[in-house]
């Protein structure tokens, strides 16, 4: 494991937490890229980890963009498109865990910051958050995924919207157009971060990572495509261990104990 000095992940009772600490605001440059990247791969691999919370250090900021000091080295032909395909990679990465992910946002989720929220299954804002994506004040447009998962979770008009504007919502309107799941005090979000982790972690990763793959592959196929898959993984489903623990549990009127095989 390399030393890592942005971005560090810790584990608490089967779930992991990121944080990325690069202060003040804790920008995306490219060394945070890289190490989110190394936390994921990390992670994916940890049989004891059922969820993830990601998040940022403090309190101004989940992440306020990318690191825009980086930006005129970006400038001569090839080089912006390689920035976003390495951001496209890290993210597809946490995209595509196969385990609940959940962005616990606190302060401002802007840029790079919301494209890192997006890439999340889930999001709780606190009720001072900020969320949008201000690129086109630059001249630019959202680089890491912003312009596709989007509309995807908001709808095409309201995410043009906040593209062609670059003005940010509240945690409110965040709430009411689904960009974020829930919205709590400023000094609870990791409290109810941790609240939905630790009872996700009470059900089988076997089902979790099903689920989320159905959904989330599900979404680019037909109907008749995704049902297809449905009944394929279902049947899968059926030959795990904790299907039977699980029948049994409720069969015996007990809690069930999950071994995630």
């Amino acid at each position: 494991m390399s030393q890592r000095t942005k971005v560090q992940w810790t584990k608490e009772e089967g779930y992991a937490v990121i944080t990325v600490d690069n202060p003040p605001l804790n920008v995306m440059s490219e060394q945070v890229g890289r190490e989110l990247g190394e936390c994921v791969d990390e992670i994916a691999e940890d049989p004891e980890v059922v969820a993830v919370i990601v998040t940022g250090a403090g309190t101004r900021a989940f992440m306020a963009g990318a690191d825009i000091k980086e930006f005129p080295q970006r400038m001569k032909p090839g080089a912006a498109g390689e920035m976003s395909r390495q951001l496209h990679d890290v993210l597809n990465r946490l995209d595509d865990l196969p385990k609940p992910t959940i962005a616990a946002i606190r302060g401002y989720a802007l840029g790079g910051g919301l494209e890192l929220a997006l890439a999340c299954d889930m999001r709780i804002a606190g009720e001072s958050a900020q969320l949008g994506v201000p690129e086109v004040k630059l001249g630019l447009f959202p680089g890491a995924g912003g312009t596709q998962r989007l509309p995807r979770l908001v709808g095409e008009a309201k995410a043009k919207e906040m593209m062609f504007t670059g003005d940010p919502v509240s945690a409110a309107e965040a709430r009411q157009i689904g960009l974020v799941n829930q919205v709590v005090p400023d000094d609870q979000v990791m409290e109810a971060a941790k609240n939905l982790a630790k009872t996700i972690t009470q059900r089988s990763l076997m089902s979790l990572g099903r689920i989320k793959r159905l959904v989330d592959q599900g979404l680019e196929q037909s109907l008749k495509e995704g049902l297809q898959l449905e009944a394929q993984l279902f049947d899968e489903i059926f030959q795990t261990e904790d299907v039977r623990e699980g029948v049994q549990a409720f069969l015996e009127k007990r809690a069930p104990n999950f071994k995630h095989r």
